[in-house]
């Protein structure tokens, strides 16, 4: 069993626990043994960045030097959260990149007795370990459960691939990694065009009508292709995609009812793990029907996302047609 360091991240205790549970399901399975940041602290997420650079970075550094610390001969450290990924990648780039910001981030780190050598370890998603250290042939052997017959749409979001500081992906605007993988688990991958488009981040909390436009070009796309599922690699996009999804519906006048799902409940489902192990069930938009094409029973959700428009938000300006032929659930609920 290969060992890496594992920095889980805030939402993977809290919104993604699913994300989490199905992490160490799948980890377990292929030989990825994971070895936690003692006393690891939230990466800044992405406004603070802005705010305060030398404070902000200092505080994802802090999760650096823990683990340059903790690391016993290991290098890798694992960031299954796309946003927590970028940020320590880039603290780690930037550090190394110039030394005077370096010198100034552990200057501020020298407070808590801690330091960082920047390029002593090397920051990698959990997506790319499985690709590259376990590699799709050894997956496909572990395959006792193919997803043959269900359609998914690979959602890598924006900020996996971009910057690619290692080049680690094939292609930063339309990368086919998780195609990859999906399609060595048996699962039918559409060509979906939107696969590195943005879900919006933040922009629910601060524009809700900007961001529910992000989110429906997403899933229409995703409904218009014909996928059962919408599977991706970031807290952030399947909270957006999902809890979210029926306030947008409420914004449009829709009534899209697409599942958004992490790549490694599929991947868990495949190697032959319990739904309910997997955190099937806590998703707002049911994956219920979806997953019970290809023969497998997961739990229901107790609530299903809310479809009224948010109170105080404007009526929606007329949506952009997409060439695509649409499947008609896109049609306005009367």
């Amino acid at each position: 069993m290969s060992e890496y360091i594992f920095y889980p991240g805030c939402s993977m205790e809290s919104s993604a626990k699913a994300y989490y549970d199905s992490t160490l399901a799948i980890c377990n399975t292929l030989g990825i043994g994971l070895k936690e940041i003692e006393d690891w602290n939230c990466c800044g997420a992405t406004e603070y960045l802005s705010l305060a650079k030398i404070p902000a970075y200092s505080l994802i550094a802090r999760n650096l030097a823990l683990a340059e610390k903790q690391a016993n001969g290991n290098k890798a450290v694992i960031a299954p959260c796309s946003a927590c990924y970028l940020n320590l990648s880039k603290a780690d780039h930037y550090m190394h990149e110039s030394p005077e910001f370096g010198k100034q981030v552990n200057e501020a780190l020298a407070a808590g007795d801690l330091h960082y050598d920047a390029g002593k370890l090397v920051i990698r998603h959990l997506l790319d370990v499985i690709i590259n250290d376990v590699g799709l042939e050894k997956v496909k052997e572990k395959v006792v459960k193919p997803l043959t017959g269900l359609r998914v749409a690979s959602y890598i979001g924006c900020m996996l691939p971009r910057p690619d500081y290692n080049d680690r992906y094939s292609d930063s605007e339309y990368p086919f990694e998780l195609d990859d993988l999906l399609s060595a688990l048996g699962a039918e991958v559409i060509d979906f065009p939107l696969k590195t488009y943005c879900c919006g981040g933040h922009m629910t909390q601060i524009g809700p009508s900007t961001a529910f436009e992000l989110i429906r070009r997403l899933i229409s796309s995703a409904d218009q292709y014909k996928a059962d599922v919408l599977v991706t690699v970031c807290p952030m996009c399947q909270m957006n995609l999902d809890a979210f999804q029926g306030q947008m519906n409420g914004y449009f006048h829709t009534n899209y009812k697409m599942p958004v799902l992490f790549f490694t409940q599929l991947l868990g489902i495949a190697l032959g793990e319990k739904p309910e192990k997997l955190g099937f069930g806590s998703e707002l938009v049911s994956a219920h029907q979806a997953m019970q094409r290809i023969g497998v029973q997961t739990p229901v959700p107790e609530q299903a996302a809310p479809k009224r428009r948010p109170e105080g938000l404007p009526m929606p300006p007329p949506r952009e047609k997409i060439s695509q032929p649409a499947t008609g659930s896109e049609e306005a609920t009367k």
